[in-house]
C-alpha cells in the first residue's frame, strides 16, 4: 500500500494525515520500524496511532506513561494474591506458581504477545523516567522481553510500534535512532477546515470556517496552552448545540463558549471581549 493509500484510508476512518505524515506511517510500516511522534500538545498524535490500527484493522495497545512508570506497571508483574491462595489451597510447587496463569500481562508483553501485530501505543514518552527509557531500548531493538521465572518471550507478530512526545525532556539520541520521525505541529487551516468538515458534516460552511479561523487566531496570541484539535471540535459542538450560525450575531454566548478552548486562568484573562472582537472581526 503506498502512502497515498494510506493516507486516503486513513481519511476515510476519521484521520486527516498531510503528505509527510503518511509516508512516514508509510515507511514505518514498510520498514517495521518505530515512529517517534513529536510536537506540541493536541495536534492530534495519539489519534494518529488510533486511526493506524483501525485502518489496520488490529488491536491498539497504549502504554501511557509518566514519571515513575516502572517494569511491572508497563510490562509484567506477578499475581502475587493468587498465588498466595494456591499455596494455601492447593500447596502448589514453585514450578506452578511461576507460570501463564499467575502472569498480568501489561501493555509492553502484551503486544508482543498477540497473534495478529497490533499497533503499541507509546503515549508521552518524555514524561517516563530516562531509566525506563533505556530498558525499552532492548525491547524495541529486539522485541523480546525476559521473565526470569519463564526465560525469554519473543514477539510472536512484530507490534507496530507509535511514540508520541510533547517535548517534556529531550529523548536520548539511542531512542531516536532506533525511530523514524515525524514532527506534528497545528495543522493550517486548510487542514484543520478538512478535519472540521469531517468529524462535524452538519455545521454550516461559514460557521465552520470562522471557527478555525479563530482558533487559529488564538494560537497566535500568548497563551500558555494553545487550543488543540480536540478543543476545537469540542467548541465547534458547543456552538452547534446553542444553535450558534454566526459568530458575529451572539458575541456573549460565544465568550461564555471559551470554556471549552481555553484551560488556565491564565489564558482566559489573555482573551478578553475585546480580543475575541478582534479575532473575530478578522473571519466573520
Amino acid at each position: 500500500m503506498s502512502h497515498l493509500a494510506l493516507r486516503e484510508r486513513l481519511a476515510r476512518v476519521g484521520y486527516v494525515a498531510d503528505e509527510s505524515l503518511a509516508m512516514a506511517l508509510h515507511l514505518a510500516l514498510a520498514l517495521g520500524r518505530p515512529l517517534l511522534l513529536e510536537g506540541p500538545a493536541g495536534v492530534g498524535k495519539t489519534e494518529i496511532a488510533k486511526a493506524l490500527a483501525e485502518v489496520q484493522e488490529t488491536r491498539l495497545i497504549r502504554l501511557q506513561c509518566y514519571e515513575g512508570l516502572d517494569t511491572s506497571h508497563a510490562i509484567y508483574e506477578w499475581n502475587y494474591q493468587r498465588q498466595l491462595l494456591a499455596i494455601r489451597a492447593e500447596g502448589a510447587s514453585e514450578e506452578a506458581l511461576f507460570s501463564d496463569k499467575y502472569l498480568l500481562k501489561r501493555p509492553l508483553l502484551e503486544a508482543i504477545s498477540q497473534d495478529v501485530a497490533p499497533v503499541l501505543l507509546i503515549d508521552e514518552i518524555d514524561r517516563a523516567d530516562e531509566e525506563f527509557e533505556a530498558y525499552l531500548l532492548e525491547i524495541l531493538s529486539e522485541f523480546q522481553i525476559s521473565i526470569p521465572e519463564l526465560g525469554t518471550v519473543k514477539a510472536k507478530a512484530r507490534p507496530v510500534v507509535v511514540l508520541t512526545a510533547n517535548g517534556t525532556r529531550d529523548l536520548s539520541d539511542a531512542l531516536r535512532r532506533r525511530c523514524l520521525y515525524s514532527y506534528v505541529d497545528y495543522p493550517d487551516r486548510e487542514t484543520e477546515l478538512a478535519i472540521l468538515r469531517k468529524r462535524a458534516p452538519g455545521l454550516e460552511p461559514q460557521l465552520a470556517a470562522q471557527i478555525v479561523g479563530v482558533v487559529q487566531g488564538l494560537r497566535r496570541e500568548d497563551l500558555e496552552k494553545k487550543p488543540g484539535i480536540a478543543e476545537m471540535l469540542d467548541w465547534a459542538a458547543a456552538l452547534a448545540g446553542l444553535g450558534i450560525n454566526d459568530l458575529a450575531d451572539d458575541r456573549g454566548a460565544v465568550q461564555a463558549t471559551l470554556v471549552c478552548l481555553l484551560k488556565t486562568a491564565a489564558d482566559r484573562d489573555a482573551a478578553p471581549v475585546e480580543v475575541m472582537d478582534r479575532i473575530i472581526g478578522k473571519v466573520a
